[in-house]
């Protein structure tokens, strides 16, 4: 197998003829999938999904991929392929068509249709192209066959690339649910028949290969949900991902077996599963969804809320209740359901959640202690029924973290690929397919793109930085005042504190340790405000550090009068 080097340099140009694969997102993590053809001048992207921020990224509500390596190429961008509706794939888009808003998108109804609301909140109407399992479009030198697969939203879709350089496999998120709620399997028919016509590169999605075995069809999971119906005694709290349409219309089946009624919770979850709705994707029985005014004025063993926040975030609907923060008030004899899988990052949060609502007298039903969810992706058994079919010629294992993206290349391996034709890369590292030969050519720069607030692209690492030191050690603010003519302390200084358990008296300690450092300062003849503001740092630091074991941001602010 071929591992990408951490001193790998910028590509030369591509081969004439050639493929290149550039992912931008989506290798070495889950979330912010991205990836972009080229192709004879030509450019495809493949999805474009955000990340969802973790403990480390305070502030930040978004991390998109970064689009710099095709910045200054974005007229050379023949259409965005949109696989699935899920934010890990889609979120993005919106970022990137603020650069170039006639970008094509190509994608299925419910997906498009997604897209376009999500769209519609930035003021940009899209161009798109409707496309189906079947169908075959032609994007610049880019021949694009669509086939379905099974995923954990209706409508997703695989994506066969044929070029005049070699043939792309690219599968999205799937598994191999063969009895799917809506009857939508994955099409192997169509992957046998490409796997007899060649598959130069086939890119799968690895999130699951660690797992041995099969995914659990949907269908196992509704009698665990209508046990849950059945044993509850007032309210039932359901949490799941806004565009989980399945779950969705699994709880609104039990709701009205049970004969309770049902109101959603959290904008995005009410904008999706109304577009669900009149797509045609969402079957709503008749009288079950009210709005959450009239749900509440309904007897507690009536009310089922489906809401979001299943992965702990800090200000979804969910979270707001653990902590006591929302109108609906948790307590004894409520039900929550999580009804989503865990995204690997999320645990200390969801358990957060778990614990908030438990203290609050909740019975809590999660995939810990019931079948309440199943996976949207691949097992390892289906992957290798895959690579059995498909029969690839290069393998670059994408979606996942090293971990999964390492176990799927074992299965590649396993069913006959040779290794030195199996590619692990991270992101920004190009893979050319050359005469039918994958290899890395090279790797572009590439980092995480932070939205913060209404700003895309202005915080860093060193501001998170900043962020969680202030969040995690306090900080100290120093105030000197000095005679302008002789150089001389006039005033200070003096020491604010926040963030620390001790009292003010403790750095009551350092004043004289700050009034003999700047004096000594002064003898040297130090007078540059900031040689002296340094001066003020490596005082305090230093105290903090051996006597209370922190290091706090220090601010030191010297004021000549």
């Amino acid at each position: 197998m071929s591992h990408p080097h951490p001193e790998l340099t910028a590509p030369g140009p591509l081969q004439e003829g050639g493929v290149r694969v550039i992912p931008l997102g989506g290798l070495g993590e889950v979330g912010r999938n991205m990836a972009v053809l080229e192709h004879r001048g030509k450019l495809l992207v493949i999805d474009c999904g955000v990340l969802f921020p973790q403990e480390n990224h305070p502030g930040v509500d978004l991390i998109l991929p970064d689009f710099g390596p095709i910045e200054d190429r974005l007229d050379d961008v023949v259409a965005v392929v949109l696989t699935h509706g899920h934010e890990d794939h889609i979120g993005a888009v919106p970022y990137l068509l603020r650069l170039r808003d006639d970008i094509p998108l190509v994608g299925s109804q419910l997906t498009l249709a997604l897209v376009a609301a999500k769209l519609k909140e930035h003021r940009i109407t899209p161009l798109t192209l409707v496309v189906r399992e079947g169908d075959r479009e032609v994007l610049g030198p880019f021949d694009c066959e669509f086939v379905a697969v099974n995923h954990s939203i209706p409508d997703a879709l695989a994506v066969f690339v044929r070029t005049s350089g070699g043939t792309v496999l690219h599968t999205g998120d799937f598994k191999m649910d063969q009895l799917p709620l809506d009857g939508r399997i994955t099409d192997l028919r169509a992957f046998a028949r490409m796997g007899e016509e060649g598959v130069d590169l086939f890119m799968t999605d690895s999130t699951n290969a660690h797992v041995p075995g099969f995914t659990t069809p949907e269908r196992e999971i509704t009698p665990a949900i209508e046990r849950v119906f059945h044993q509850a005694q007032r309210r039932i709290i359901v949490a799941c991902f806004a565009s989980h349409v399945h779950r969705v219309q699994q709880v609104l089946d039990a709701a009205e077996e049970a004969g309770r009624k049902v109101a959603m919770v959290g904008r995005s979850m009410i904008r999706n599963m109304s577009i669900a709705k009149d797509l045609g994707y969402l079957r709503v029985p008749d009288g079950v969804l009210v709005d959450l005014g009239r749900l509440t004025q309904l007897p507690d063993e009536q009310q089922v809320l489906i809401s979001t926040g299943s992965q702990g975030e800090p200000m979804a609907a969910l979270s707001r209740m653990a902590n006591g923060d929302h109108k609906i008030d948790v307590g004894p004899g409520d039900t929550v359901l999580l009804a989503s899988s865990l995204i690997p990052g999320n645990e200390n949060a969801v358990h957060r959640v778990i614990n908030g609502l438990t203290r609050l007298g909740a019975r809590v039903v999660h995939r810990e202690n019931a079948l309440v969810h199943v996976s949207g992706h691949a097992s390892a058994g289906e992957l290798l029924y895959c690579y059995n079919l498909v029969r690839p010629r290069n393998v670059l294992p994408v979606h996942g973290e090293w971990r999964h993206m390492v176990a799927n290349a074992d299965l590649a391996v396993a069913t006959g690929v040779p290794p030195e034709n199996v590619v692990l890369a991270d992101d920004g590292v190009v893979v050319d397919l050359v005469d039918g030969r994958a290899r890395i050519a090279g790797a572009v720069d590439v980092g995480y793109v932070y939205v913060d607030g209404s700003l895309v692209g202005a915080a860093d690492e060193t501001l998170l930085k900043d962020r969680r030191i202030l969040r995690d050690e306090g900080f100290v603010t120093v105030i000197v005042v000095r005679d302008a003519s002789s150089g001389a302390v006039a005033a200070g200084p003096e020491i604010q504190t926040r963030g620390f358990a001790e009292g003010e008296d403790v750095f009551e300690q350092v004043r004289s340790r700050l009034v003999t450092a700047l004096a000594e300062a002064q003898r040297n003849g130090v007078q540059d405000t900031h040689q002296l503001q340094q001066v003020i740092r490596r005082t305090v630091g230093s105290f903090v550090g051996s006597t209370l074991r922190r290091r706090p941001m220090i601010i030191p602010i010297v004021i000549d009068a």
